[in-house]
């Protein structure tokens, strides 16, 4: 068996999360248009198995939260997990979609990666959005770095270069355990995948400034032999968006509750359960108590 870890680095909303769900060939992290969507490390395995030719190649992708300057505590927690994998894994998959300084941060995060020793691939995202010419800029620019094994231009939401994108990145494994069952996509338990969805509908759901002021707790979560019963809270930061998410009528978190239960459903093979709530903890994001609580920071920092 050959396995490695990969991580998934970039600016907010360049498409790193989109990217390990086509990689993973299911959905193991959520996806929204709006930056910052992920918010902590999230591990999907991709797991090739051996034949008597070849041998079997494990995958162990870590999708990062978007690297930006920090705005408020929980912002500094979400680079701090980007940064510190850097040193942790066997190659460094760094995601772009712009000529580099196009958008603050890629400076922050070449200057980081060229204090590593880290193999390092770039993929070039959303080139079915590009011209020939736009890309070909951007391919040269980081090409002109030299920091780079590898560059490919890829399109995640489409699915184009992704499996020979892949094929390279598992050029890189080294012979060692499979860390993790065949049959196993990512591990993250249930419970957590539950509140990630629920988060995700909301991010939907939400326009403005809403959506980043937002957390979603599990109170309780019991499996039964025909069911899960699952209840969760939305947190907002500010008691005038309480009204906002809970919407006209309650229609807002009903649309957010259903689509919610629906993908739980999908992805459990359960039926699902699915109460919500909404309660206001004012500027948690820069409360190191309520990070804490909310599995932001772990207790002993």
């Amino acid at each position: 068996m050959k396995s490695g870890f990969v991580s998934i680095i970039g600016r907010p909303n360049v498409g790193k999360s989109t990217l390990l769900n086509v990689i993973i060939g299911e959905k193991v992290a959520i996806t929204s248009a709006k930056p910052q969507t992920t918010r902590n490390r999230i591990r999907g395995v991709y797991t090739e198995p051996g034949t008597e030719r070849d041998d079997g190649v494990q995958l162990v992708f870590i999708d990062t939260p978007g690297i930006a300057r920090p705005r408020n505590k929980l912002g500094a927690y979400m680079t701090d997990q980007a940064l510190t994998t850097f040193g942790d894994v066997d190659i460094i998959l760094y995601v772009v979609d712009e000529k580099l300084g196009a958008k603050g941060g890629d400076h922050f995060i070449m200057e980081r990666l060229e204090a590593v020793d880290t193999p390092k691939v770039l993929a070039i995202n959303k080139m079915d959005t590009m011209s020939p010419d736009v890309y070909r800029a951007i391919f040269e620019e980081y090409e002109q770095t030299g920091m780079f094994r590898e560059i490919f231009g890829i399109s995640a939401l489409k699915g184009e270069n992704t499996e020979l994108l892949v094929n390279t990145l598992k050029t890189y494994a080294e012979e060692g355990p499979q860390y993790f069952p065949g049959g196993m996509v990512t591990d993250q338990p249930e419970r957590v995948m539950a509140c990630e969805i629920v988060r995700e509908k909301a991010l939907h759901y939400l326009n403005e400034e809403v959506p980043h002021g937002i957390a979603v707790e599990i109170e309780s979560y019991e499996e039964k032999p025909n069911i899960t019963k699952i209840s969760a809270v939305i947190y907002t930061e500010k008691k005038s968006h309480k009204g906002i998410v809970i919407g006209k009528n309650g229609h807002t978190l009903k649309g957010i509750g259903k689509s919610a239960r629906e993908d739980m459903e999908a992805l459990f093979g359960a039926r699902v359960f699915l109460e919500l709530w909404v309660k206001v903890r004012e500027n948690w994001r820069d409360s190191l108590r309520d990070l804490t609580a909310l599995g932001y920071v772990d207790t002993d920092r």
